[in-house]
C-alpha cells in the first residue's frame, strides 16, 4: 500500500488530506496551527492521521506542503540581514522606487523601509549597455573591498542586481563567484537568476525580497525535511508556489520568494481539477478560512495568472495565480469604528485565542461567534467533537457589542453576518464585474472552513445561481497539492518590432529558454513523457506601459504563424482596453516558458451504491436564524450519509468534520456523481 499526502497551513488550522494510492479511497485531519513554529501542527497532523489510519511511514510515497512562512516574513519583516550589490550610481533605487502608490488618496500612509539599510547597499563600478555591451568593465578589486565590508557587517545574504543584466548577465555571475569565496556560507540572490526581465525597480525589489527571506526559508525548509525524515517519511517533500505548481525543497531554498503567495493558488488548482471533472469551465472560487477569503476566476477553465504583485507593500514579480484576498474570516473580528459603525476584520482572533466560543482566551466578538449564536453552526463541538464550542459564552460577548451599538444579541449577530457578507461580495465583484464578467454566467465553488456556510447568502447578492461544495471543502487547498502538477516559470526581455520581426531570433530565444526548462524537468525527476512546455510572449503596442500575455504554439514559429499572433494580440487587447488599432506599431517584450511536470492524479468519481433512505441521515433538529429574527426549525444531516443521487431541500444544515453547509428555505440540494453538494439557489429570488 501506498499513500499520498497534502498538508496546507492556514491562519487557524493545518489541514492534512491523504490518498490511498491502491483504492483511492480518502481521508482529511485538522489540526490548529501553531503560529509561533507552523512545523509543529505539521508534524503532528502527520502524525495524527497515519496513526489512526494504521500507515507505517515508509508508505507515504509523496508528500507536499503549502507554506505561509514566506509571506509572514515579510509581513513582519523578520528575515535576514541583506546587503546589496549594485551599479554604481543605483543604491538608493529601492528607496526612490516608483510614483505609481497603492492607496493613491492616504496621505498618511508610511511605506516600509526597505529590506537593506542604506549602509549595507553598496555601489561597484561595471556598466553594460541595454545592447548587452560592457561599457564600463567590472572593477573587481573594489567588488572584493565591498564584500569585505558586508563580511565585517556579519550579513546573512546578499543581493546582487545590476543595470541590464538580464541582457548580459556576466557581471553579475563574476560577483556572484567572488561572494561564494569570500563568505562562503551566505546565501546568494542573483537577478538574472530570479528575474531576468527589464524594469529596474521591480526587479531589484523582487531580488533583494528573495535574499532577505533565504536565511529563514532555508533553515526552516532543511529542518522541515529533516522532521519529516525522523517520522521515517523517505519521499521527498515538494513545496507549494505561487503560481499552483510544486517544487523540490532544493528549488524553494533558492527562490523561497516563489512561496510568498502559495496558500490560495492550492485551492484554485483543487476548484480547477474538480471543474474539469463535472465539466464546469465557468467558475468563481470562494475560499473563506478563519482569517480570510480569498476568491478567484476561471474562465473557461483557465485560471488567470499574474505576475505583479505586491507582498508586505513591497512590489513583486512572480508569476502567481490571481487571487484577491479580503479580511473576512471566521475568526474576523467584530469592532465599532469612531463613527459608531460596526465593522468585521481585517484583524483575525486566529488559531489563538481564537474566537470567543472556543474559550481558549478569546475575548473579541468574531463571524463565528455570530454563526454559533444563531444555530448555524453547532453550539457544543466542531472537528467531529475534538473542539468543544460554549454558546452562552459568544452569546454574552456578542451582547455586551450589541448593547454599544443598541442592539440585542441577534440583531447584532446578523448584522455582523450581513456585514462579512458584503465585504465578500466586494471582493469578487472586483475580479469579476470590474473586469468585464458577470457573476450569474458562473457556477461559485465554495470552500475553505467557512465558505459552504456563508456561500448562499454571497452567492444570491451576486445573481449566482449554482453553488457547488466539494467533497471536503474544509481542506480543500490540501487536496490541491495532490493534484497539482511541478511548475517552473521562464521569462527572457527581449525588444522586438513586429515591423522589423526576426524569426530566427524568435526562435533562438524560445529555444535557449525551452533547453532550460527541460533540464529542470528531468532534474525533479520527470520522465520525457511527463513533461509539458507552454510558450507566450508580452506584447504591446508602441509607447505602452503595460503589456498583454499572447500564447504561442508549440514547435518551431514559421512566418505564417505570425499573422495568428498579431490576431490574437489584437482579440486581447480589445477584451482588456475594449478597443484594438490595426495597423499600429506592435512590439515583443517578454519572451515565456512554463515548464509542467505531471502528477498522477485520481478519480473523483468513485463506485458506490444508492441506498433507500427515508430521512437521508438527519442527526438533529434545531432553530436556525436566517434572515429573520424568527429562527426556523431546521434538520441537520449527516454528509457522510448522503450519496450521489440524494435530494432535499431548504432549509437544512449539512455537517461535517471539516465544515457546515448551511441550505436557504427553498433553495434545493443534490448529491452528484462526484459527492459534490450542488446546490440551486430559487430563482425567484435572483
Amino acid at each position: 500500500m501506498s499513500y499520498k499526502i497534502g498538508i496546507d497551513v492556514g491562519g487557524t488550522f493545518t489541514d492534512v488530506f491523504l490518498l490511498n494510492e491502491n483504492d483511492k479511497a480518502l481521508a482529511v485531519h485538522k489540526v490548529s496551527s501553531t503560529p509561533d513554529d507552523p512545523s509543529k501542527a505539521i508534524l503532528k497532523g502527520i502524525s495524527e492521521i497515519i496513526k489512526s489510519h494504521k500507515i507505517t511511514p515508509e508508505q507515504i510515497t509523496y508528500l507536499a506542503h503549502g507554506t505561509t512562512v514566506a509571506t509572514n516574513a515579510i509581513i513582519e519583516q523578520k528575515g535576514g540581514k541583506v546587503g546589496l550589490l549594485t551599479t554604481e550610481g543605483f543604491r538608493d533605487l529601492l528607496e526612490i522606487g516608483r510614483q505609481t502608490r497603492p492607496n493613491l488618496y492616504d496621505l498618511q500612509l508610511d511605506y516600509p523601509l526597505p529590506v537593506v539599510s542604506r549602509n549595507l547597499r553598496l555601489e561597484v563600478p561595471e556598466r553594460i549597455l541595454h545592447t548587452g555591451k560592457v561599457f564600463i568593465p567590472l572593477d573587481k578589486t573594489a567588488v572584493e573591498q565591498q564584500i569585505q565590508l558586508l563580511q565585517e557587517q556579519s550579513i546573512d545574504a546578499v543581493s546582487i542586481c545590476l543595470l541590464y543584466s538580464y541582457i548580459n548577465p556576466k557581471h553579475e555571475s563574476m560577483i556572484k563567484e567572488m561572494v561564494k569565496q569570500k563568505i562562503p556560507n551566505c546565501c546568494i540572490s542573483v537577478s538574472h537568476e530570479v528575474l531576468p526581465e527589464f524594469r529596474e525597480y521591480e526587479r531589484f525589489s523582487t531580488t533583494t525580497l528573495n535574499a532577505f527571506l533565504m536565511p529563514l526559508m532555508k533553515s526552516y525548509l532543511l529542518n522541515f525535511q529533516r522532521d519529516v525524515k525522523k517520522l521515517g517519511i523517505t519521499a521527498p517533500p515538494r513545496i507549494n508556489q505561487s503560481n499552483g505548481g510544486l517544487m523540490s525543497v532544493q528549488t524553494a531554498c533558492k527562490f523561497p520568494l516563489r512561496t510568498a503567495l502559495s496558500g490560495p493558488s492550492a485551492g484554485v488548482v483543487s476548484a480547477l481539477f474538480i471543474g474539469k471533472a463535472i465539466k464546469e469551465k465557468n467558475l468563481i472560487t470562494f475560499d473563506m478560512g478563519g482569517t480570510s477569503t480569498d476568491v478567484s476566476l476561471l474562465d473557461k477553465g483557465i485560471p488567470s495568472v499574474n505576475s505583479d504583485r505586491w507582498v508586505g507593500g513591497y512590489p513583486v514579480k512572480i508569476p502567481s495565480v490571481d487571487v484577491n484576498a479580503v479580511g473576512a474570516g471566521g475568526g474576523s473580528i467584530a469592532w465599532i469604528d469612531l463613527d459608531g459603525l460596526m465593522k468585521i476584520g481585517p484583524k483575525s482572533a486566529g488559531a489563538s485565542p481564537g474566537p470567543v466560543c472556543y474559550l481558549q482566551g478569546g475575548i473579541e466578538v468574531t463571524v463565528t461567534d455570530a454563526n454559533v449564536v444563531l444555530g448555524r453552526l453547532n453550539s457544543e463541538y466542531l472537528l467531529g467533537g475534538r473542539m468543544k464550542i460554549d454558546k452562552p459564552s459568544a452569546q454574552t460577548a456578542i451582547s455586551i457589542l450589541g448593547e454599544r451599538l443598541g442592539l440585542n444579541y441577534k440583531e447584532t449577530a446578523l448584522g455582523i453576518i450581513k456585514i462579512v457578507t458584503a465585504n465578500m461580495v466586494k471582493a469578487i465583484r472586483a475580479i469579476s464585474i470590474e473586469k468585464g464578467y458577470h457573476p450569474k454566467d458562473f457556477s461559485m465553488m465554495a470552500f475553505g472552513g467557512a465558505g459552504p456556510l456563508h456561500a448562499v447568502e454571497v452567492a444570491r447578492e451576486l445573481d449566482i445561481s449554482k453553488i457547488i461544495i466539494p467533497p471536503t471543502p474544509g481542506i480543500l487547498c490540501a487536496m490541491g497539492l495532490l493534484v497539482a502538477d511541478a511548475r517552473n516559470d521562464y521569462v527572457k526581455t527581449f525588444l522586438m518590432n513586429i515591423d522589423s520581426f526576426d524569426i530566427e531570433k524568435f526562435n533562438e530565444i524560445f529555444h535557449e529558454i525551452e533547453e532550460e526548462a527541460y533540464q529542470w524537468l528531468a532534474e525533479e525527476g520527470f520522465a520525457h513523457e511527463k513533461q509539458k512546455i507552454i510558450k507566450a510572449v508580452d506584447m504591446r503596442y508602441v509607447g505602452q506601459n503595460f503589456e498583454l500575455l499572447i500564447p504561442v504554439s508549440n514547435g518551431t514559429f514559421k512566418r505564417s504563424d505570425l499573422d495568428i499572433l498579431i490576431s490574437s494580440f489584437y482579440q486581447e487587447h480589445e477584451r482588456n482596453y475594449g478597443h484594438y488599432v490595426e495597423g499600429e506599431p506592435i512590439q515583443l517584450v517578454n519572451f515565456r516558458v512554463i515548464a509542467q511536470g505531471s502528477t498522477s492524479k485520481f478519480d473523483l468519481k468513485r463506485p458506490h451504491e444508492i441506498t433507500k433512505k427515508s430521512d437521508l441521515g438527519v442527526i438533529v433538529y434545531r432553530e436556525v436564524y436566517f434572515n429573520s429574527k424568527i429562527p426556523i426549525q431546521t434538520p441537520v444531516y449527516d454528509r457522510r450519509e448522503l450519496v450521489p443521487g440524494d435530494r432535499l431541500e431548504g432549509p437544512a444544515i449539512i455537517d461535517q468534520m471539516d465544515t457546515t453547509t448551511l441550505i436557504f428555505p427553498e433553495d434545493h440540494v443534490e448529491i452528484d456523481s462526484a459527492w459534490n453538494i450542488i446546490i440551486t439557489i430559487k430563482e425567484s429570488e435572483l
